[in-house]
């Protein structure tokens, strides 16, 4: 079995990480790559409605883990005592992947793409003062003015998709079989 590569794309809230890692992910299945990826939220996910089967299960029943099956997908509910980073998640859960893109942890210790809209704060998260370049792979940004030591990708630009999508399995982070 071919090693799983990892990338994550991150930014401050509403920059736009899930548009970029979805509009990547795409790009990557249709090389014809196994791409499964991990979001990271802020708050517990409440995926499920009120009173239906599965929120019973979860919410009344007090499961510790529940797994609803439907045609074409799988969810899983799973108690956790404590938050995991995603290499582990993937170890347990994401087996057979090409690449795993990881849509947030930016404190993992994973090669990074950045989202940086000037709407979404006036600076982005890499600073040269506490980051090392060279573990980010590139930004993509609307500043028009904004440089690095790392590829920039302008939202203006065409084709740049492509091209981050080269970098991010070029540059991914490899994890052993």
């Amino acid at each position: 079995m071919a090693a799983t590569r990892m990338m994550s794309v991150i930014g401050r809230k509403n920059a736009g990480k899930t548009t970029l890692l979805v509009a990547l992910a795409a790009e990557l299945a249709r090389r014809r790559f196994r791409v499964m990826t991990i979001k990271h939220g802020t708050h517990p996910a409440d995926t499920d409605q009120r009173g239906k089967d599965s929120w019973r299960h979860w919410h009344e029943g007090h499961a510790e883990r529940v797994l609803m099956e439907g045609p074409g997908q799988r969810v899983l509910w799973e108690q956790t005592a404590a938050e995991s980073d995603p290499v582990a998640l993937t170890h347990r859960y994401l087996e057979g992947a090409d690449i795993v893109l990881v849509e947030g942890f930016k404190r993992a210790a994973l090669p990074k793409i950045e989202v940086y809209r000037l709407a979404a704060g006036a600076e982005p998260l890499f600073d040269p003062a506490v980051h090392a370049a060279g573990d980010w792979v590139a930004m993509v940004t609307d500043n028009p003015a904004y440089r690095a030591e790392f590829p920039v990708f302008r939202f203006s630009d065409t084709a740049w998709l492509v091209t981050l999508a080269n970098l991010a399995w070029d540059r991914a982070k490899i994890l052993p079989p």
